[in-house]
């Protein structure tokens, strides 16, 4: 493995996704609460114990665990830019520096330009990987291709990146 010149991890941090998230949560436990400890049925139409039991489990623990487990890594090795969004990429994607034609630090827009955050497609070559925020590295390929990689601080990316392929 080559060495790490600069890497950057991210999380989901915007509060309103946490709020949102907590509140889904925090329904479903109510909801199990109610219905599997005080035996009041939860809702018109209540689902089984067991229906509950599984809505718990899901929206309960398992969905709030995959945000804070999802993240955005970014490193630039010696022989290239690697990135993985984990849960969804196991292992790391390379753009290798021979497939680099430039980098530039950014400010995006992105809902307009890609749709939100995540793993975006901004155009059949354009694809963007974030976390929040609006700051993030442009990857030009030398096949026309462009991947926007987001950043707390793209500055220092672009200047290791700079650093390795001068």
């Amino acid at each position: 493995m080559t060495e790490v010149r600069c890497r950057e991890v991210q999380h989901f941090t915007s509060p309103w996704l946490w709020a949102f998230l907590l509140f889904i949560a925090g329904l479903a436990w109510w909801g199990a609460v109610q219905q599997l400890v005080l035996g009041i049925p939860f809702g018109n139409k209540p689902a089984s114990d067991e229906g509950v039991a599984i809505i718990t489990l899901i929206f309960g623990i398992l969905f709030p665990l995959f945000f804070v487990i999802m993240n955005l890594t970014v490193e630039v090795r010696d022989d290239g830019i690697y990135y993985r969004f984990f849960p969804f990429h196991l292992v790391f994607r390379a753009v290798p520096w021979e497939k680099i034609k430039d980098v530039e630090a950014c400010t995006y827009r992105p809902f307009v330009e890609f749709g939100g955050w995540g793993i975006r497609w901004g155009g059949p070559k354009q694809r963007a990987y974030s976390t929040g925020g609006n700051r993030g590295v442009r990857v030009y390929c030398r096949d026309g291709k462009m991947v926007l990689l987001g950043s707390r601080d793209p500055e220092a990316l672009v200047a290791a990146v700079n650093a390795k392929m001068r």
